[in-house]
């Protein structure tokens, strides 16, 4: 039985994360962690007199915060065994990666979670979801991408991309660790029902008008926030660590893509996205991450390793379905 700590939980993926192992006969208890107040999807989670779940409000990109969390009498009691770290996703409202203490906010939380979790004497199992687009991109569609191919190591990636690859780069260098048990899972765009996208550097957000490089289509890989849930569940119930491509069946056009989930993109010559990017950093303006390799050269990731040691396979459907209004709208459903 497995006592479990979920960070992020009050955002789309880990809301579902949640609920998956809330349901799990193999988790004993489960401490959720989340900046704001819990989802409403949780009040039964929470009502008992002994409840399964607790949640926490805790800022994970600051250090005292944090310490204390993990230094409590509460967390000591909880006896958690597990962790489940899931970076920010959720928030809409900028796709700028903020600044803390030097460090992008998502590289900061993964700094303070794993230092905790080494430290941690009950903690034995760490399970942390990354991004398939760490990987370069060489030009062209036909990019089959495995766990040891090469990160964009690029010194002009974008600080959207590289705050993820800080953080791949975090958690693989414990991968061999021999008391705690470290597994990273990289997934490409995560779908979920309604036309949400998240974790896609040039389509996640708000909808709403997007570039893309005039003459290029990239083919993206998709993944269902489903099944993101449930490779997190076989990750927990593996007993190696190691690195994981995770993907859904499908893979779509950036245009589809685009399309469907109301973010226009329009094609603009090469050489001006740079232009553009290269403005907003001179007026102050925020930087999206949105005009990297990925808006020309496509890719779909080769997750046998997933299947054959996680025993991991999608499960989940993403395609177009009528809303009740008679649109079109992007879906998930089992397969």
């Amino acid at each position: 039985m497995s006592r479990v700590l979920v960070t992020h939980a009050d955002e789309p993926i880990g809301c579902r994360v949640v609920k998956n192992l809330s349901h799990d006969p193999e988790v004993e208890a489960i401490l959720a962690l989340g900046n704001g107040p819990p989802p409403r999807a949780f009040d039964r989670f929470l009502a008992g007199t002994r409840p399964r779940l607790t949640y926490a409000r805790v800022d994970l990109t600051k250090h005292r915060p944090v310490n204390d969390l993990f230094h409590s009498a509460a967390f000591r009691s909880a006896e958690i065994d597990t962790l489940v770290h899931l970076p920010r996703h959720g928030a809409p409202a900028s796709q700028t990666a903020p600044i803390v203490s030097g460090l992008a906010e998502r590289t900061a939380e993964a700094r303070l979670v794993l230092q905790h979790a080494l430290e941690g004497s009950t903690i034995r199992n760490l399970v942390a979801l990354g991004s398939a687009f760490v990987y370069r991109l060489p030009p062209g569609n036909a990019n089959r991408l495995h766990e040891d191919s090469e990160l964009d190591l690029d010194p002009d990636v974008s600080p959207e991309i590289r705050s993820w690859i800080d953080c791949d780069m975090i958690f693989h260098g414990e991968v061999h660790n021999d008391r705690l048990r470290v597994v990273l899972l990289r997934v490409p765009t995560v779908v979920a029902a309604g036309g949400y996208v998240y974790m896609n550097p040039s389509l996640s957000g708000r909808p709403g008008l997007r570039l893309r490089a005039m003459g290029y289509d990239p083919i993206c890989a998709l993944v269902a926030d489903k099944d993101v849930a449930r490779a997190v569940q076989a990750a927990l119930r593996s007993e190696g660590s190691g690195i994981y491509n995770v993907a859904g069946c499908e893979v779509v056009p950036l245009s589809v893509l685009a399309r469907w989930t109301r973010r226009a993109s329009v094609p603009v010559p090469g050489p001006l996205l740079g232009w553009v990017g290269t403005a907003r950093r001179l007026l102050g303006g925020e930087d999206r991450g949105d005009l990297g390799p990925h808006l020309c050269h496509g890719f779909t990731l080769d997750t046998s390793r997933a299947e054959r040691e996680l025993r991991f396979r999608p499960g989940t459907r993403i395609g177009l379905a009528r809303a009740g209004d008679g649109s079109l709208r992007l879906e998930t459903a089992s397969l």
